[in-house]
């Protein structure tokens, strides 16, 4: 059996202590260090900590996280919980990694607000496997935890980007999304600010010190105005960059609005009165000679080879076919209906 050695960007201060292979998943068991005193939420008293393991020693406790080799990667940890010396009371201890009732790390959060960038939620949600309310629960819990909206003074930024995201088909649910572009492998949300006006770029630019905005070199966004003139106006060193998206989109509009202009130009220039230069196969008619045998057979080739239009083909051709329907169905005729009718198609 080959081995296989990668390397996994954890969480500070969270170590690896086992992994399982699953079918199409990956489970990584992961473990803290845990602190020598706790406060009860209880009686607020904060003394020693009497951590317990779970009952059932074999319970573990699954969240997810970024995914692995394209798959699905957990992070599997044993429950534990403090019991109050004074009330009691029992509390779990809640994993650095991950938020209060939730079954997914913040960084899983993170990589879902990226993928959102030029997409939707459903889309997102069928992407990942999850259902569509835990993206919308995702974006909300960005868009009010305190956390996601402050950004470290002492963070070097050289690029970032902004873009909108849509949180719902034909619903008007935008969010501005600013993320850290300095390290392109490795990008980087920043903050998450309702709307996508230059309000809401002037939101996330203003989380920003005036140091950090100096430094920043090249912002990329769209076309739009409201990007590019808050970035303008707050970012003085800074240079636009148009996402090679947009301007691949604009130039096959430009080309297809020629195509069709000078195709209504062509259809004009065609006299709609004539059958010239319709061919056989336009009208739906064999092109190999025909020796004329009956009335209907001689009347539709005159009309083909005349210069009536399409419509008066097409009207003759019906008629023809209830000519020959009723002759077939004549006792003595040698053809069927079903023949007849696969010959004047």
């Amino acid at each position: 059996m080959a081995n296989l050695t990668i390397d996994i960007d954890l969480p500070d201060g969270v170590t690896i202590t086992g992994y399982h292979r699953l079918p199409e998943a990956h489970g990584i068991e992961v473990t803290w260090p845990l602190p020598d005193t706790c406060r009860c939420p209880r009686c607020k008293t904060v003394g020693p900590a009497c951590w317990e393991a779970h009952l059932d020693k074999g319970k573990m406790r699954v969240v997810r996280d970024l995914d692995v080799f394209g798959q699905p990667a957990f992070f599997c940890y044993q429950a534990v919980f403090h019991r109050c010396p004074k009330c009691h009371h029992r509390h779990d201890r809640l994993a650095p990694f991950k938020r209060k009732e939730t079954a997914y790390t913040f960084r899983f959060e993170k990589w879902v607000l990226q993928m959102l960038i030029g997409s939707n939620e459903a889309e997102v949600a069928r992407r990942l496997g999850i259902s569509a309310e835990t993206v919308r629960f995702i974006v909300k819990n960005q868009l009010a935890d305190d956390q996601a909206m402050t950004i470290d003074p002492k963070r070097v930024i050289t690029d970032i980007g902004m873009d909108e995201i849509s949180l719902k088909k034909r619903h008007k649910l935008y969010v501005t999304i600013l993320t850290d572009l300095s390290d392109p492998q490795h990008p980087q949300v920043l903050a998450v600010k309702p709307g996508r006006d230059e309000k809401a770029a002037e939101a996330c630019l203003n989380l920003l010190t005036l140091e950090q905005r100096d430094k920043v070199l090249r912002y990329r966004v769209d076309m739009g105005a409201s990007y590019n003139k808050a970035c303008g106006t707050m970012l003085k060193n800074a240079k636009a960059s148009i996402d090679r998206f947009h301007v691949a989109k604009l130039f096959g509009e430009a080309v297809d609005g020629v195509r069709k202009k000078n195709h209504e130009e062509l259809q004009e220039e065609i006299d709609e009165g004539s059958a010239e230069g319709v061919s056989f196969a336009d009208v739906g008619v064999s092109p190999r000679p025909v020796e004329p045998e009956c009335r209907g057979e001689s009347e539709a080739g005159s009309v083909v080879q005349g210069t009536a239009g399409i419509e008066e083909v097409v009207r003759v051709a019906g008629e023809v076919q209830v000519d020959l329907r009723r002759d077939a169905e004549s006792p003595g005729s040698g053809t069927g209906v079903d023949g007849v009718d696969h010959e004047v198609v």
